[in-house]
Formats: C-alpha cells, sequence, structure tokens
C-alpha cells in the first residue's frame, strides 16, 4: 500500500521561492535552461577562458537548483546495483551505436539543422599542455556533476510528465508512464544532440525506460554521470574526439 499523503508545500521565503511555489515548471525547466544559457560563453571567450566558461555554467545552473531545493521532487533511491552498470551499457550503447549509424550513412547531423558535422582535436586550439588539462578536466567534472542533474530534472521529472499533461504535470507521480512521454521526449532529444541524433534517441529510450522502473531521479542521475564519464574518459585514453 502507498502513503497517499500529500507533499508539504514549503512556506515561500523571498521572491525566489514564491515564483517556484506558483510555478513548478520554473523549478525543474531553470536549471537547465540557465546551463544551455551559459553554455554559449565557450563561443564568446578567448581560449584561455574555457575552463572558466565551463565552471561558470556549472555553478550558474547548479547555483538554480540550490535556490529552489525545497521546491524539487523527491530524488528517490539511488538503485547502485542498477545505475552503475546502466551507466556503462549506456556508454558503450552510444559509441557502438554511432559507429553502425556512421556506417549505414546515418551518422551525419540531424537535417534540420544547418551544416555538417565536424570534430576538432581540442588539442588544435588549446596545445597539448596545462591549458588542455585544466579545460578538459573542468569539463569533465561539469559534465559529471552539473550536466546529469539539471538534464535529468528536466527530462525525467519534467518533461515526461508535461507530456502527459502540460499544465498539471506536477499532479502526476514521477515514473507515471505514456507511450506518447516515453518517444516523443526520445526524439526531442535530437535537438540537444543533433550530430549523434540516431544514438540520442536510443539513449533517451534506455533512460526513460529505467526512469519508469526505478521512479528515482536520483538513480537516473547517477546513470547520467557515469554514462558521461566514462565516455570522456575513453576520449581521452584513445583520442576519438567525436565523442568530445
Amino acid at each position: 500500500m502507498t502513503d497517499a499523503s500529500p507533499i508539504p508545500i514549503p512556506i515561500p521565503r523571498n521572491r525566489w521561492e514564491a515564483l517556484a511555489s506558483a510555478r513548478p515548471d520554473v523549478v525543474l525547466m531553470g536549471p537547465f535552461l540557465v546551463y544551455l544559457a551559459l553554455l554559449s560563453l565557450k563561443d564568446l571567450v578567448p581560449v584561455e577562458w574555457l575552463p572558466i566558461a565551463a565552471a561558470m555554467r556549472g555553478v550558474g545552473s547548479l547555483a538554480v537548483v540550490w535556490v529552489f531545493r525545497r521546491y524539487l521532487p523527491p530524488w528517490g533511491r539511488p538503485h547502485l546495483l542498477i545505475a552503475l552498470p546502466a551507466g556503462l551499457f549506456a556508454a558503450w550503447g552510444w559509441m557502438a551505436g554511432q559507429y553502425l549509424f556512421d556506417d549505414l550513412g546515418l551518422g551525419g547531423r540531424l537535417p534540420v539543422f544547418p551544416g555538417t558535422k565536424e570534430w576538432i582535436d581540442p588539442r588544435d586550439t588549446l596545445g597539448a599542455g596545462k591549458l588542455f588539462w585544466t579545460a578538459a578536466s573542468m569539463r569533465i567534472l561539469v559534465a559529471c556533476t552539473a550536466v546529469p542533474l539539471v538534464e535529468e530534472l528536466f527530462w525525467r521529472a519534467f518533461m515526461l510528465r508535461a507530456l502527459v499533461d502540460w499544465h498539471h504535470f506536477d499532479r502526476l507521480p514521477l515514473g507515471a508512464f505514456a507511450w506518447r512521454a516515453m518517444l516523443l521526449s526520445s526524439v526531442l532529444s535530437t535537438l540537444q544532440h543533433p550530430d549523434n541524433w540516431g544514438v540520442s534517441i536510443l539513449c533517451w529510450l534506455f533512460f526513460n525506460a529505467l526512469f519508469y522502473r526505478t521512479r528515482s531521479v536520483l538513480c537516473l542521475v547517477i546513470v547520467h554521470a557515469v554514462t558521461n564519464l566514462a565516455l570522456y574518459l575513453h576520449v581521452l585514453r584513445v583520442g576519438e574526439w567525436s565523442f568530445w
């Protein structure tokens, strides 16, 4: 039997918490949107500032999570015995799937996006010394902390429910299943990964299925973090910058 008691709503203490109380969608979308906005800094600053730009998008998005912390949904259990191997499997699937799509001639950029897919070795602009390793370390740190957190709050905690009932998504429990949300969110993920659109769909289907199974945001944050860490370490080990 499940506990049907309603979750107490915190009393707002400032204007940000008043916004969170009135707009639960902002609580879950805000950190991700701030991350995307700060992501543009990498194209606006000199290469010497790339580590700072990475730190700013990580700290900035996590700050929004902190501001809204009292209004976040339940995190759930970590499910480490599921999350750790699932993250490694997702990393392997991302690479193997991309190789397959490339072999089939489907590995190019999503057609609705302009330009072509191009991969550049970052050492060509950063060198192979201290600047590169500082920038790489900061990029990996953000990819394994801020990115999983803000993306899982957006995609799993918000979008999977909003695509069922946009205006009253917060009335639905986490992990409430609907084929429309399962499939459409996976297709929408290609807007975030236009150069890896095929494997993005497959990865999101896998992540969505895990979320429906565990109903745990924390579990998916760990899965996502392990996936990113495994991919980045693979790139650094073998130099396959197409996955950078």
